[in-house]
């Protein structure tokens, strides 16, 4: 009890920061706090279709987490010394902390011994720093964290097996930090003692609600939902739906130019997520920049999968979608050619299509467009952790009842590599602060889930991941092998620096499976700010590099440096490989009639 005393003793707090709270009113709303909590749990636990559908709701397989985590403990087990020496730097670690401690608390003015990275949020209330209680506690958890990714780095093991579990030690390490507790967390303590206990509540509440999903399992929410509608605040850019079959409808936008180039933009989005990303609001439309400049844009949208495209193969979504949709956007614009855009999976499915076109003798597209695209997955990005034998059986399990993976797997899938950002944040925000998430229309955006057919997906994990056959030239489409250094028009591949889905050093590969002119520019940020970068925005940089260079490093060293968005670098790329201006046509006005507004109904289902 000392050491807290002088702890909280170290720094006088200013005048109205804390008042003393109401003791009775606290004792109760906590013991409400412990009776709700108690009732939500024991009902969830009582469910017996939760039980039944166990393994179903399970995030990951959990036999694969222990088989992996135990194989590091092996390797330590198998050598005493190396396990003894193991704990003898922890424990020295954390001794050498609690003397530190000490000393600060007497007064003493003590550098810590580690900190949190910048980009850490966790961590940024003045009490983490300025308090010896809460500093020790931030401390000794950011040792033990480091000690226990250090243990997975020193192990010997295969690659994808370390590359597991230092993901699974990431998850345990970010589950159990201090902030996401509320005894430990001095924002969350403060705020409890403040309002007499009325934030923990409140995030009962909202505990409550997200419990509340379709499939009883916790939907933590990211942001408020009701703040935005597509349609309505998001994908606002006018045009036509002027296509639709079972695999996506077709956008046509409006012009807002007079004159246009005569060879239009065929857009193709990854179907893991829905295609508004590209034009979330006038702000950051990627379709909106092109249009303004006399672009004739088209748009797939994809179907969010239900039973009907279970059964769908990658050659469906080929033929009955890519290869379909350069059908009707030349037919809509009358050209006889096209440009093309692949966002991520998007554009692995348009690599493969162009490979199929270049084998067939199919000359109608143009120039191509990457953004943070693969074609080699070599060195495939953190999604590598859900792909193995095993764990690509387990989601083919997940599929096959249905004919699809619900689109809260994804979610989670994807929120999990940065779970701090995407799950704890919000628990503390939500549940522990009872406070009401942000209106935010990128996490809106990302929560607006799509599910995966069955046949489409099992064959991208395994022909593209697992086997990597698109860059060895052995994948076969409608029995055509298909072979990408006989694809011959001209490329611009975006590659984004700090992308963690499809990493920079494997984007950059997709130069040397082409048989055309590819013209690489690195983006900086990730795989979506790097991508949603609009100039008026004057935000990140890019990289540009004239000279062929056989390795990233050789690239990267004699890259020019520009600051803002790279989109005007790309509009000087694409506008010379667009044709003659010609006078813009109305969507619908052409050969295909309008069978609707944009941004059309299939962007408007809910992927649960």
């Amino acid at each position: 009890m000392s050491v807290i005393f002088m702890g909280m003793s170290d720094q006088k707090p200013p005048v109205n920061e804390f008042k003393l709270p109401d003791m009775l009113q606290l004792a109760q709303n906590m013991t409400k706090v412990f009776e709700r909590g108690a009732e939500l749990f024991g009902a969830i636990a009582a469910r017996p279709d939760l039980q039944q559908r166990e393994s179903e709701i399970q995030i990951l397989p959990m036999e694969q987490v222990a088989k992996t985590l135990g194989e590091v403990y092996e390797y330590y087990k198998e050598n005493p010394a190396r396990m003894m020496a193991a704990q003898m730097q922890l424990w020295q670690s954390l001794t050498m902390l609690w003397h530190a401690s000490w000393a600060k608390a007497l007064g003493q003015q003590i550098a810590p011994m580690i900190a949190p990275s910048r980009s850490d949020k966790r961590f940024k209330d003045r009490d983490w720093q300025e308090n010896s209680v809460f500093d020790f506690m931030k401390q000794a958890y950011l040792i033990s964290a480091k000690w226990m990714q250090d243990m997975v780095a020193g192990a010997e093991l295969d690659e994808h097996t370390k590359l597991k579990a230092k993901f699974y030690v990431e998850q345990i390490v970010n589950a159990f930090s201090p902030s996401n507790f509320p005894i430990s967390n001095p924002e969350v303590l403060k705020a409890t003692l403040a309002s007499n206990g009325q934030n923990l509540l409140r995030g009962m509440d909202k505990l409550e609600a997200d419990f509340r999903s379709p499939d009883g399992r916790l939907r933590i929410t990211q942001t408020d939902k009701n703040a935005f509608e597509v349609g309505r605040d998001l994908a606002l850019s006018p045009g036509k739906v002027v296509f639709r079959n079972d695999v996506f409808e077709l956008i046509q936008y409006s012009p807002s130019t007079e004159q246009v180039y005569e060879i239009p933009l065929l857009i193709v989005p990854p179907w893991i997520n829905k295609f508004y990303i590209l034009d979330l609001n006038p702000q950051k439309s990627f379709v909106k920049y092109c249009v303004e400049n006399g672009i004739t844009v088209f748009m797939v949208s994809w179907i969010n999968a239900s039973e009907a495209q279970g059964r769908k193969s990658f050659s469906d979504y080929m033929r009955e979608g890519f290869l379909t949709a350069v059908d009707a956007a030349l037919k809509a614009s009358g050209a006889k050619k096209v440009n093309t855009v692949g966002f991520c999976i998007g554009g692995t499915l348009v690599s493969a299509a162009l490979g199929y076109m270049a084998a067939k003798n199919d000359a109608r597209v143009n120039a191509a467009t990457f953004f943070t695209t693969q074609v080699d997955f070599e060195k495939a990005g953190d999604l590598c952790v859900y792909v193995d034998e095993e764990q690509v059986k387990w989601i083919e399990g997940r599929m096959e009842d249905k004919g699809y993976l619900p689109g809260s797997r994804m979610a989670d899938a994807f929120n999990l590599l940065r779970s701090n950002d995407l799950i704890w944040s919000c628990v503390v925000n939500n549940y522990l602060l009872g406070k009401d998430p942000m209106p935010f229309d990128l996490l809106y955006w990302n929560s607006d889930s799509t599910r995966m057919p069955a046949g489409v997906h099992s064959f991208y994990l395994r022909e593209c991941y697992l086997n990597n056959r698109l860059s060895h030239g052995n994948m076969v489409l409608e029995n055509t092998r298909i072979d990408l250094s006989k694809v011959k028009i001209p490329i611009y591949n975006l590659a984004a620096r700090d992308d963690h889905i499809a990493p920079l050093p494997s984007v950059f590969r997709l130069q040397e499976h082409f048989g055309g002119p590819v013209k690489l520019v690195v983006s900086g940020s990730g795989h979506i700010a790097g991508v949603v970068n609009p100039p008026a925005a004057n935000k990140y940089q890019h990289w540009t590099n004239e000279t062929h260079a056989d390795t990233l490093e050789e690239w990267m060293a004699g890259a020019k440096e520009t600051a803002g968005s790279w989109w005007p670098d790309w509009l000087e790329w694409v506008g010379p490989k667009s044709g003659a201006k010609v006078k813009a046509l109305v969507p619908g006005e052409g050969a295909l009639p309008a069978l609707g507004d944009a941004p059309g109904e299939y962007v408007k289902a809910k992927g649960e």
